[in-house]
């Protein structure tokens, strides 16, 4: 299986915990990419992440099965060549939009699964990793909220969440969807730049149930569980966001203790790393 995670070095935590999810439930080679960069915007840098971290996190996947790797691929010259330029200062870090370059890069296989760091695996994704692909760019889920404000299409729910994709970047390489997007968020600012980039421009999108990007609430079949920003209205209107790698307020805020195991496992690398 190919897994594709994109982000600079403030990803550590979100990349360290989802991995460790994925092996717990995927025995299978997973050949991981980590899409990475140098970037430069006003006074913030954001800097490529941590080759120590990548070496800690393939003797993780390698300790599961020897067959699987984690590769670091520093994509800083593509994109300051084609830059998302009127949207580097939206609220999202310029290095969300790094998946809308892994076109461009040759080592990265024609079927890859993107994860966003906040997400979990609560079961094996195999039957989802392995669907027909042949006519579709990307298989992804109705984004939880934007459903409902969001419509590009014909039917009455076609806007995807972009945490969780599986790419068919042979299809995309050949129709020049990223090469698209890419352009689009160079000239157009929009509000999450490179999700809506995509839900405008994918034609050939397969939309699945909530399980394969579960938003809100684990489910007994929840297959990916997606701690993104959710809204709350009591006891006042609010937003509410709680990451995985924030342990006590996963305990606190969400009395989610589902990944106990994991973060544990978390912790021990996490000192491993401090040591090193």
């Amino acid at each position: 299986m190919n897994i594709l995670y994109c982000g600079d070095n403030n990803i550590r935590s979100g990349v360290m915990t989802s991995i460790l999810s994925l092996v717990k439930y995927n025995k299978e080679a997973l050949n991981i990419f980590v899409l990475t960069a140098k970037i430069k915007y006003k006074t913030k840098t954001y800097y490529p992440i941590e080759d120590q971290i990548i070496k800690i996190l393939e003797q993780v996947v390698k300790k599961e099965n020897p067959e699987s790797s984690v590769t670091k691929i520093d994509i800083t010259y593509l994109f300051n060549r084609e830059p998302p330029t009127i949207n580097m200062g939206t609220v999202f870090t310029p290095n969300c939009m790094l998946r809308l370059y892994a076109d461009e890069v040759p080592q990265i296989p024609g079927r890859v699964l993107y994860l966003d760091t906040d997400v979990m695996c609560h079961q094996n994704i195999s039957d989802y990793y392995y669907q027909n692909l042949d006519s579709h760019e990307i298989v992804g889920t109705l984004d939880h909220y934007g459903k409902w404000w969001f419509h590009h299409e014909v039917k009455p729910f076609d806007y995807l969440n972009s945490g969780v994709l599986l790419l068919n970047l042979d299809l995309i390489r050949r129709n020049g969807l990223f090469a698209k997007c890419r352009k689009m968020c160079s000239k157009h600012w929009m509000f999450m730049p490179d999700q809506s980039a995509i839900n405008k421009l994918c034609h050939t999108k397969k939309i699945v149930g909530d399980r394969y990007n579960e938003q809100h609430e684990l489910q007994p079949d929840t297959v990916f569980r997606h701690y993104s920003t959710s809204l709350h209205l009591w006891p006042v209107f609010h937003l509410q966001t709680v990451k995985p790698w924030q342990i006590n307020l996963m305990h606190e805020k969400l009395n989610d203790h589902h990944y106990d195991d994991v973060l544990e496992e978390y912790l021990k690398l996490k000192e491993k790393l401090t040591n090193e």
